[in-house]
């Protein structure tokens, strides 16, 4: 079989199903071959980035929408390209689509669903993934007699992973019958148990948790300013405190500092640069101008202070910044001046706001232009908050539930989120406290 992906065009329903648009999922009945556009989305994964992205439920519910069977999508499971090997930079590539939907129909009370799961867990190249699934279902009557499995093909990473929830039963079921699962959630318990309630948000106090500095003088004060400078070129976990720490000071040498390592692209530095920063605030706002017109890393951080700090200055730099993203297919490069046009209500950004909700193929940045034109231009967002309630993505979700205008068709989708339990919890109250108002 054929896998490559070719993304439609945004204009048509099999382009917008790829992309995850609630406008395809909010007609497909409507539409035919909706259906076969469907299964092809599970056997070719359209999604830009696999990481962030969300399509599972929401193929899924277009399976039950549409009563389409499973049939198809356990023939891609199985088929013969399955033995093959893949790609190692990401396995499961092929599949793994697949068996999220399956597993999220079997939370839309499609249990035909489990079937395949349980067959692919014990027959399939990726048994880890589905095994992993069926045990995050919570189920013990879908995966009661897969134990033996586990202990015997999983090792002890592979069980930390799994133990990962410590009240899970399917887990305490299987931890009365073998000895290593019950070790592996007694340790994670016991490992959870010595982490601290919340996180420590001080800097000083994550300097402190790396070593202050391993012996680094300063006396009663800490170090200075110079000593942490040195230390940040280390490059170790007490530089990246070291680093906040400066950040902290709101140091001068900090910014001298962040010309010299983000040149470097070590990708643990550009992100703790990049936080370091942001104590600065509007400060560094001179120097963050400079940046964003460089390349590099030093642009990238440079666009992010501007987008969470800039000033009406700054939205011809962030218009050509998202003009230039959007001409380029750039998806993940339009985050920040999204953004920031948002955050400054820049109504000139409307047109390409509405421009990117529809071609991006990066789904996860809807939820950032969803919230631009909200803020942007309330009057405008309103279809697009009603068509967020069936986007694929979460946040979307979320937002649209708390900001779509109430008609019949809306009310009875809130409530259709309200009570779904496949629906993450912080949409079903979203949307409750919609309809309580």
């Amino acid at each position: 079989m054929n896998n490559k992906v070719v993304v439609e065009s945004a204009s048509t329903l099999h382009g917008q199903l790829q992309r995850g648009l609630g406008r395809a999922a909010r007609r497909a009945a409507e539409r035919p071959g909706a259906g076969e556009y469907v299964y092809d989305c599970l056997r070719r994964d359209p999604r830009w980035d696999r990481q962030c992205e969300s399509r599972g439920l929401y193929y899924a519910r277009l399976m039950v929408d549409l009563e389409l069977p499973v049939g198809p999508v356990a023939e891609h499971l199985f088929d013969a390209d399955d033995l093959l090997e893949e790609d190692g930079r990401w396995p499961g590539l092929r599949v793994g689509l697949a068996l999220e939907t399956l597993a999220d129909l079997v939370r839309l009370s499609r249990r035909e669903a489990a079937e395949p799961l349980r067959r692919y867990a014990d027959e399939g190249a990726q048994w880890f993934d589905a095994l992993t699934l069926l045990v995050r279902l919570r189920d013990p009557a879908l995966a009661w007699d897969l134990d033996d499995l586990a202990d015997g093909r999983c090792d002890d990473h592979d069980l930390a992973q799994l133990a990962w929830e410590v009240d899970n039963p399917v887990l305490e079921m299987w931890a009365a019958r073998k000895p290593r699962i019950a070790a592996a959630l007694a340790k994670e318990r016991e490992r959870k148990a010595r982490r601290p309630v919340g996180r420590a948000r001080d800097p000083r106090d994550r300097f402190a948790l790396a070593g202050g500095a391993a012996g680094v003088g300063g006396g009663e004060g800490g170090p200075s300013d110079t000593e942490l400078v040195e230390l940040a070129r280390q490059g170790d976990d007490a530089s990246v405190a070291a680093l906040f720490e400066l950040g902290r000071r709101r140091a001068p040498a900090l910014l001298d500092l962040a010309e010299e390592l983000l040149p470097q692209r070590r990708p643990r530095w550009i992100g703790a640069v990049g936080k370091a920063v942001e104590f600065y605030g509007p400060e560094a706002l001179p120097r963050a101008r400079v940046w964003a017109t460089s390349s590099g890393p030093c642009a990238y951080v440079g666009l992010r202070m501007i987008a969470n700090h800039g000033t009406r200055q700054d939205i011809p730099l962030l218009m050509d910044e998202l003009t230039d993203a959007l001409e380029r297919g750039a998806w993940g490069a339009a985050a920040e001046p999204v953004e920031g046009l948002g955050r400054l209500r820049a109504g000139q950004a409307v047109p390409l706001l509405k421009s990117a909700w529809t071609d991006t193929e990066y789904a996860f940045l809807r939820r950032r232009i969803l919230r631009a034109l909200v803020r942007t231009a309330p009057h405008t967002a309103e279809s697009y908050t009603v068509e967020g309630l069936w986007d694929c993505e979460e946040p979307v979700r979320r937002t649209a539930a708390a900001s779509a205008p109430i008609t019949e068709e809306t009310r009875t989708r809130l409530q259709r989120l309200e009570h779904d339990t496949a629906e993450s919890p912080e949409v079903r109250a979203s949307a409750a406290s919609r309809l309580a108002h």
